[in-house]
């Protein structure tokens, strides 16, 4: 016989947890989404009709009061509940995954990763675009030396949103680690510094473009790396043209690739890991290799969401290395705020070295 699956209890079941966690969850073999903690009848509802065997909790204390009933807990709350929901399952015993940005600070950060090691409990960090085909790809060409040595990196999560929509997402609340860097930044700057390892220096153009914004909206990032390469990064929520997705120049070659991984509208719309085609993007939208004039088209490879769960199952089965290290995680919030005091400062900012 198998062994009886990890028991995941889920926090959360608003776009974080109904269109990734969930449906990842449940479609990784060796988990089961046991309980999910949720108090909007709506969204109540949305769980009986789509995960009918998990149990729906009215609230967190539930699930701490009965800790010995998972295994594993997903933290899928605003970005302020983040911090205080990850301690109480740290001080519960139970493994955790943390949505990003992991929390509102580096400070906060370091401190949750900390008490986790003490603790003995596994800690990891939901960066899913890791896993994103066309980042997978770059990556890829680059380790290759496909593109010879790399002198500017530039990654572009653009969308066109002129409306501001309710929600804290748009809240000014320090805590609430609201917008665009903090929510599309925490994906870029960790896939940079993934490619590109440590960062000297952070520039950063951080604005509020939309009229009654509390937010930034629209931002510009700039890090310096140590090996040399400058990684240039936008966000933005008012781009009604969008550029490429990633532009990549080297001294033998450059990839650019346009459009976003197809994996976050395919769970929006139902879609699970596994069916066929998963995380493949049609022939007519793969990237660019090569100078003007002589360019070839390369494959994306598909994306592969489903591996940080698959991953974690096997790190806490059989003692595998999860599949972010937290350390990184508090790293990425650490260059974030820079950024913002860099733009608020008009500076380039020095990254201050590990203590």
């Amino acid at each position: 016989m198998g062994r009886a699956p990890l028991r995941v209890g889920l926090l959360g079941y608003g776009i974080a947890g109904r269109v990734f966690h969930a449906p990842l969850v449940a479609a990784t073999p060796g988990l089961r989404l046991d309980a999910v903690v949720t108090r909007d009848p709506e969204r109540r509802a949305q769980v009986n009709a789509e995960h009918p065997d998990a149990r729906v909790l009215d609230d967190a204390d539930q699930l701490w009061q009965a800790a010995d009933t998972v295994d594993l807990v997903v933290v899928a709350t605003p970005n302020r509940q983040h911090v205080p929901m990850a301690r109480a399952a740290v001080a519960a015993g139970l493994p955790v995954v943390v949505d990003k940005p992991l929390a509102p600070t580096a400070a906060e950060g370091r401190a949750l990763v900390a008490e986790a090691a003490a603790a003995g409990v596994p800690l990891t960090v939901f960066q899913n675009r890791r896993w994103d085909g066309d980042f997978l790809t770059v990556r890829r060409l680059v380790e290759a030396g496909e593109l010879g040595r790399v002198a500017r990196f530039e990654s572009r999560f653009e969308r066109w949103r002129p409306a501001i929509k309710p929600g804290w997402r748009e809240s000014a609340a320090p805590g609430e680690a609201g917008g665009a860097l903090f929510d599309l930044g925490a994906h870029l700057v960790d896939q940079a510094v993934r490619l590109f390892g440590p960062v000297q220096r952070v520039y950063a153009e951080v604005d509020r473009r939309r009229p009654g914004a509390e937010v930034d909206d629209d931002a510009f990032v700039a890090l310096t790396h140590a090996g040399g390469v400058r990684s240039h990064l936008w966000m933005s929520a008012v781009t009604a043209q969008l550029g490429p997705r990633f532009r990549v120049l080297g001294d033998r070659a450059a990839y650019t690739s346009y459009g976003l991984d197809p994996q976050e509208a395919a769970l929006r719309d139902g879609g699970r890991p596994g069916t066929p085609g998963w995380g493949e993007v049609d022939p007519d939208r793969y990237g660019g290799l090569g100078a003007d004039g002589e360019l070839r088209s390369v494959p994306t490879e598909a994306g592969r969401y489903q591996d940080f769960y698959a991953q974690l199952a096997d790190a806490l089965r059989e003692g595998a290395p999860l599949p972010v290290d937290p350390a990184e995680s508090v790293g990425v919030v650490e260059l974030i705020e820079l950024a913002h005091q860099a733009a608020a400062q008009g500076v380039t900012l020095p990254v201050p070295p590990l203590s």
